[in-house]
């Protein structure tokens, strides 16, 4: 094992969300999408059985609009 990266994480242009299983506390897995129709798509896909999280939209290595909306079932 080596020692933990210190770089901090810069996020790619798009826009982000998080996918977790049901009831869970832990973080889940972030997705990026291009646009925010396919982000759209990608939720209503992943809403029936997953906890769906939508971050906002990252540009330039930085949050435009954070925590646009939460959804969680």
């Amino acid at each position: 094992m080596g020692r933990p990266a210190t770089k901090p994480i810069r996020f790619k242009d798009g826009f982000y969300i998080e996918i977790r299983n049901k009831g869970s506390k832990t973080s889940g897995i972030k997705l990026r999408r291009d646009t925010e129709k396919q982000m759209q798509q990608s939720i209503k896909e992943y809403e029936r059985t997953k906890d769906v999280i939508v971050l906002g939209e990252s540009k330039n290595g930085k949050w435009v609009n954070e925590l646009v909306k939460a959804k969680q079932d």
